[in-house]
This record gives structure tokens, C-alpha cells and sequence, in this order.
């Protein structure tokens, strides 16, 4: 990992508006990626972890902050542009695979390439293959996604993600459709790609997985907080849901709650 950092976020912040109600999403995000870096992003659900990986990936905008990319402000850059910044400099896997059906594994992972002007055939085949070959997958090219299983699926993904050679591997719980083995290779072939040189970031709700990454990042609601204020603010808000089955089982001992 060098000094320079890839992703630099400052300040951001992400508000929906729906019926006219606002829901704040993200409330003032910082934090910087390193290249070379193998980064968790883990809280609970709603907290704004899915939200911000697809800021991360130029697929949503913020509402307000700074988000610098490989040395560049995101926000100067145009729609055209950030859709060729997404084939080129982005890999995303996620939960549900996302292949199509009735391409093979390899027409599946060629796919990003068949976008970029100045890519031969003949290169997308070479770097389809070696990208397969790095996720055990190159003995597998002619089946199609039915033909798999879960676990071969998501290396079929995590393959295409590769195949353009980004300058980051976004995964958004990459095991979420898995079971805890498929799961535990998955999380083994990141490990691997990062000790190769892959910057990683990567959306998980298990701490089991988020002790793969270097260094971990805690949301809840929408900001960023260490360790021991989330495990805090969890336990408060689990107390709180809990209140109303307490007093009602209290009051069903007393007889409170008898008719």
C-alpha cells in the first residue's frame, strides 16, 4: 500500500426524499482507501453500507461532500465518462451474482471487455482465461450459470470483476447467497487477491468476514463510528426493541395482562 490514497471521501452525506419525508442515508462519511488496502465496511442493517458502496462505484451521487477518485473529484466528472470509469477502474461483485443465464462462464466474463474500444479478440479471450484460471475456474468455461453451484458462481463473478484489471474490487456481501463453506473459499480467494496486490472494499454484515480486511470500517445510522461506539449504540437499540415484549411479558406474570 503506498501514502496515495485511491478513494478519498469527505464529508459525505446522502438524503432520499420520498412523500416528502427525508430519510439521511449517509450523515458526513469520512475516510480514505489506500491502494493496495483490503477494507470491511460492516453495521447493521439500514445503516447506509449498501448506500455508500454504490456511491463508491459512481452508481448513485452524493447529496452533499467531496469524493475523490484515483487523484480526481467525481463530482467534475460527466455521466459518459463515469460509466467508462466503472468498466475500466471498478470491479463489483455481489450477493445475488448477477450473470446472465444464457451466456457460458466465459462469454460471462469476456463481457466487460466486449465495452472497451482497442481490446481485441483475441486479448479478451487471453484475459477472460486468466482471469478464470486465478479463481480456479478456466476448467469450467463452456457451463453456464444453471450448471453451477453457488459458491462456483461467485468465483465465476468475482473472475469478471477482474478480467478489466480494476484499480478496485468493490464487494457487496459477496457471501450473503452462500453457505458458511462456499462462503469461507470466497472470502479465502479475496485473501488471495488482496496478498497479490488487489485493493479491496467490501460491504459484510458477519464480523467473521470482516476480520479478513486489514482495516475495518463501522457505520451505524448513516456515520461512521469506532468499534466500541457501535457495539454501544447496537445494544442500546436492541434494549429499545426489547422494551415492549418485556412489559409485556411482565404484566402477563402480574396478571396485567389478563382480560
Amino acid at each position: 500500500m503506498t501514502n496515495d490514497p485511491l478513494i478519498r471521501l469527505e464529508g459525505i452525506k446522502k438524503v432520499f426524499f420520498t412523500d416528502e419525508v427525508e430519510t439521511h442515508a449517509l450523515s458526513g462519511v469520512h475516510f480514505d482507501i489506500g491502494r493496495g488496502e483490503y477494507v470491511s465496511i460492516s453495521g447493521p442493517s439500514g445503516c447506509g453500507k449498501s448506500t455508500l458502496l454504490a456511491i463508491l462505484g459512481l452508481l448513485d451521487t452524493p447529496s452533499e461532500g467531496t469524493y475523490t477518485l484515483n487523484n480526481r473529484q467525481v463530482a467534475d466528472i460527466g455521466a459518459s465518462e463515469r460509466a467508462q470509469i466503472r468498466n475500466k477502474e471498478i470491479g463489483f461483485v455481489f450477493q445475488a451474482f448477477n450473470l446472465i443465464g444464457d451466456l457460458s462462464v466465459f462469454e460471462n466474463v469476456e463481457l466487460p471487455l466486449t465495452y472497451r474500444d482497442g481490446v481485441s479478440k483475441a486479448e479478451r479471450r487471453e484475459r477472460a482465461i486468466a482471469a478464470l484460471e486465478r479463481v480456479g475456474m478456466a476448467h469450467r468455461v463452456k457451463h453456464y450459470p444453471a450448471q453451477l453451484s453457488g459458491g462456483q458462481q461467485q468465483r465465476v463473478a468475482v473472475a469478471r470483476a477482474l478480467v478489466g484489471q480494476p484499480s478496485i474490487l468493490l464487494a457487496d456481501e459477496p457471501t450473503g447467497n452462500l453457505d458458511s463453506k462456499n462462503g469461507e473459499a470466497v472470502m479465502e480467494l479475496l485473501d488471495e487477491l488482496h496478498k497479490a496486490g488487489s485493493t479491496i472494499c467490501m460491504v459484510t454484515h458477519d464480523p467473521r468476514y470482516a476480520d479478513f480486511a486489514d482495516r475495518k470500517i463501522f457505520m451505524f445510522d448513516g456515520r461512521v463510528v469506532d468499534e466500541a461506539t457501535m457495539h454501544r449504540l447496537r445494544h442500546e437499540e436492541d434494549q429499545r426493541l426489547m422494551r415492549p415484549a418485556r412489559a409485556a411479558a411482565a404484566a402477563a406474570a402480574t396478571g396485567g395482562g389478563a382480560a
